[in-house]
């Protein structure tokens, strides 16, 4: 028990060394080569920090172990948003932009739906992951079509000072980038063997289901990368990149690496009760629930960032209560259900309104100025 959890945390160690060393060089490589740094911004290094889920999800979907998989999304996108989010915005308020409130937050909303819809009848197959992976590829592709439609002259600028341009690089920094990719996969392989070996053999020696390991442990492992992402983007003040990570990030894990998983998976993905039940729903919630916190002055204030937080405690100290079946499990479900859960709604419904009046009051000002 105790050597397995050593090696557990060794491979969460492994995963993120190895999605450090990936998107250091393929950001690297590919300004050698000549690509956008926007391009290479919106695509690698997004995607990178999401490949811990993919790989976790890969290694458990062939090796039959899809509850891991399905728990490991699942419980990164919660993550994403309750804890890194939250963490982010108790740092420094997010300032959030208006593509994402337009655009990237309703279509994070919407794949979220459709993943439940798809899971319905018990089992995300695999023509269901099919289809998800390709809307993977067309959001990938418009991300493309956008970064070509909207250069900006000062990323670039902050690019190249970082990572320098493709003449100022010489063979010998090509050939160390290329290690760089080749050493980070060859990590997040054997990191996530070793996460999702090791996370089983905890599971079944506490009599925990691999869901609820997937929803917490491994969840939370494969999420630091874009924990490590948003908190020091968050102290050095680029509130887009704190924000745009989690939610690109999310999109990935149930386009790609939910879609990737199910289309290679035996017989696709099972979904049990519990993740239609609660799980699912939970994360569906809490994805709608940044529509009217980011809408309130495309900000994401300090109270806000303390409320997902405190969310995501409340969440994962019901998996532990229930997976341990704690006698203290209903009185939290009922403290939970009469009390949190109305107040929560009532404030959004709150914040929603105050929004909408302080837009109401700036519009006559803004006409005025035309």
């Amino acid at each position: 028990m105790i050597t397995s959890l050593i090696v557990l945390l060794l491979g969460l160690v492994l995963l993120v060394a190895g999605a450090e060393a990936l998107v250091r060089g393929a950001s690297q490589f590919a300004a050698l080569l000549g690509l956008s740094p926007l391009l290479i911004g919106l695509t690698i290094v997004a995607y990178g920090t999401s490949s811990p889920e993919l790989a976790v999800g890969l290694h458990s979907s062939m090796g039959g172990q899809s509850d891991i998989a399905l728990g490991n999304v699942i419980g990164s996108n919660i993550c994403n948003i309750l804890l890194i989010l939250g963490l982010s915005a108790m740092i420094s308020p997010l300032r959030v932009s208006s593509q994402l409130i337009r655009l990237d937050v309703p279509l994070m909303i919407g794949v979220s739906v459709l993943m439940f819809f798809f899971g319905l009848d018990g089992t995300i197959g695999r023509s269901d992951g099919i289809i998800l992976f390709l809307g993977g590829v067309l959001y990938t592709v418009f991300l493309i079509y956008q970064s070509y439609k909207e250069k900006n002259p000062e990323v670039q600028d902050e690019y190249t000072k970082e990572y320098g341009t493709s003449g100022s690089m010489s063979w010998q920094q090509g050939l160390l980038n290329l290690a760089l990719l080749v050493g980070g996969f060859a990590l997040l392989i054997l990191g996530s063997r070793l996460l999702v070996t090791n996370a089983t053999k905890i599971a079944q020696a506490m009599g925990i289901s691999q869901l609820v390991i997937g929803l917490t442990i491994i969840a939370l492992g494969t999420s630091l990368p874009e924990l490590a992402t948003s908190v020091v983007a968050s102290i050095r003040g680029e509130q887009d990149i704190a924000v745009g990570n989690v939610v690109g990030s999310n999109i990935f894990n149930i386009l790609a690496v939910l879609g990737l998983c199910a289309a290679i998976a035996p017989g696709g993905i099972n979904l049990s009760s519990a993740a239609l039940r609660l799980d699912i729903p939970v994360m569906i919630a809490v994805a709608i629930a940044c529509l009217p916190i980011f809408f309130t002055d495309n900000i994401i204030s300090r109270w806000e960032g303390l409320l997902f937080l405190s969310y995501f405690i409340a969440y994962t100290t019901y998996l532990i209560l229930d997976s341990t079946q704690h006698q203290s499990l209903q009185w939290f479900n009922s403290v939970v259900m009469i009390f949190v859960v109305p107040l929560t709604v009532l404030t959004l419904l709150i914040i929603t309104w105050r929004g909408l009046q302080t837009r109401r009051k700036r519009l006559p000002h803004a006409e005025g100025r035309e």
